[in-house]
C-alpha cells in the first residue's frame, strides 16, 4: 500500500471548479464503421451535448492513446501500457481503459449501448455546487437482502459504471486500475498462466474488474477521509435522494439504471432517468459463463425476486437428492425448454430488427420529405423574387 501511496502522490489531483466536457464511449470499431443503432446511440449524446467533445476508443486506437497519456511526456506509467498491451480479454480491456481513460482526461464515460435521455448539465441536481465535486456515479443494484447468498451475495450491492463522470486524476480511478492489474496478475498466477490467457467466469469479471470491483474502490474512498462512522452500503439503500460523500456524488438507481426491474429502479419515463442501457453490447458472458445448475439454469434469471431465488435454491438442494434417473430426465427437461426458449429469442430479435430497420425507413422517408419542401420553398422564393 506504501508504494502504491508514493506513486498516487506524484500525480496532482485537478480539483477544478468543472467537469472537462468530453464523452468517451468504448467499442471494437471506428465510429465511421458503426452499426445504425449504436451510431444512432452514439448521436444522442452529441445531440443532447452540442457543446462538449466526443471521442470513441476503439481496437485500432486504444493502444495509441494510452501510450499517449500514460507514455513519459505524460504520466509516464510504462508498466500500465505494458500491462494492457498483453490483455486479450476483451471485457477487462474495456473496464480497464474507462479507469484509465477516467483517470487521464476525466468527463463522461458511458457504454455504447446507453442512449442520453437528458443532458449531461442534469447529472448534477442545481442544489450542488459543481466544485465540490470529483465525481458523479449512480446505483445500479441495491438488493442487500440478498448479502449472503453465496452467488448472488458478491452482487447485490453495486454502483453503476457503464455511464459515470469523473474529473481527471482522481486518486480513485488510478488504485482502482491498479487493483484491477494486481488483481488479475494474482490471479494469472494462481491458473499457473499469464495475464493474456487468464480464464474468468462470469463472478470472475464482476468482482474483478467489473461493478464490485469498482464499488469497493468507492467505499474505500469515501472512507479513506476522517468520518464519524464508516460509509457501508446502507447509506445507500432505498435512497430517496441523491447525495455527496467525499466529494462523489450518487445519485439514485433511476438514473442511470432505470428499467431493470429490481432494486426500485423505476422505468425510464422517470424524470429521474438519465440514461437508458439497452444490454445489447453486454455480449460478454458468453465468455465468461455464469454459475448454470444443468437443471435449473441461472439463479440470476429470478431478476433479484425472492420467492424465486427461494425456489431455486429449494430445488438445486432436492436435486442433490435425486436418482440419475431423475436428474438426467430433469435435466432433458431443461434442454428442451431451452431449445423453445432459443427459437423464441430467435423470433424475437428478427421481429425486433425489422421493426428497427422499419424505423430507421420511415426516418429517412421523413427526412427526403423535409428535403423536398425545403428546396420547393426555396424555388418559391427565387420565383417570387424574379417578379
Amino acid at each position: 500500500m506504501g508504494a502504491l501511496t508514493s506513486k498516487l502522490k506524484k500525480y496532482k489531483h485537478d480539483r477544478g471548479p468543472e467537469f472537462p466536457k468530453k464523452i468517451w464511449q468504448i467499442w471494437k470499431t471506428d465510429i465511421f464503421s458503426l452499426e445504425d443503432r449504436d451510431l444512432n446511440r452514439a448521436r444522442s449524446w452529441t445531440a443532447k451535448n452540442p457543446d462538449f467533445r466526443y471521442e470513441l476508443l476503439n481496437d485500432h486506437n486504444d493502444i495509441t492513446y494510452l501510450e499517449d497519456r500514460y507514455g513519459p511526456a505524460y504520466l509516464n506509467r510504462p508498466d500500465i501500457v505494458a500491462f494492457y498491451r498483453a490483455l486479450n480479454d476483451t471485457i477487462i480491456k474495456a473496464d480497464l481503459l474507462r479507469y484509465l481513460v477516467m483517470y487521464a482526461d476525466g468527463g463522461v464515460y458511458a457504454d455504447i449501448d446507453a442512449d442520453a435521455l437528458k443532458p449531461v448539465h442534469r447529472f448534477i441536481p442545481a442544489r450542488y455546487d459543481q466544485s465540490e465535486i470529483d465525481m458523479v456515479i449512480g446505483i445500479e443494484v441495491d438488493q442487500p437482502e440478498f448479502r449472503k447468498h453465496p452467488i448472488l451475495g458478491p452482487k447485490s450491492m453495486s454502483f453503476c459504471q457503464w455511464t459515470l463522470m469523473c474529473k481527471p486524476r482522481l486518486p480513485l480511478m488510478l488504485h482502482l486500475a491498479e487493483n484491477v492489474m494486481s488483481w488479475l496478475s494474482d490471479t494469472a498466477a494462481k491458473q499457473g498462466t499469464t495475464i493474456s490467457d487468464v480464464a474468468l467466469d462470469f463472478d470472475g469479471v464482476i468482482s474483478g474488474t467489473g461493478p464490485s470491483a469498482f464499488t469497493k474502490a468507492v467505499l474505500d474512498h469515501m472512507n479513506s477521509e476522517p468520518l464519524p462512522f464508516p460509509i457501508t452500503w446502507s447509506h445507500f439503500h432505498l435512497m430517496d435522494e441523491s447525495k455527496v460523500v467525499n466529494r462523489i456524488l450518487v445519485l439514485g438507481v433511476e438514473a442511470f439504471a432505470a428499467g431493470q426491474g429490481h432494486s426500485d429502479s423505476g422505468d425510464h419515463k422517470s424524470r429521474f432517468a438519465l440514461v437508458h442501457h439497452h444490454y445489447h453490447a453486454s455480449s460478454w458472458p458468453s465468455n465468461h459463463p455464469r454459475l448454470t445448475h444443468p437443471a435449473y439454469g441461472e439463479v440470476e434469471s429470478c431478476n433479484w425476486k425472492a420467492d424465486c431465488v427461494k425456489k431455486w435454491d429449494d430445488n438445486v438442494l432436492a436435486f442433490n437428492d435425486l436418482s440419475p434417473e431423475d436428474k438426467m430426465r430433469l435435466i432433458e427437461e431443461r434442454n428442451r425448454e431451452l431449445a423453445h426458449e432459443r427459437e423464441k429469442e430467435k423470433e424475437a430479435e428478427e421481429q425486433a430488427r425489422k421493426l428497427e430497420q422499419l424505423g430507421l425507413a420511415e426516418a429517412k422517408a421523413q427526412e427526403e420529405e423535409e428535403r423536398k419542401r425545403e428546396e420547393y420553398e426555396r424555388d418559391m422564393d427565387l420565383r417570387f423574387a424574379g417578379l
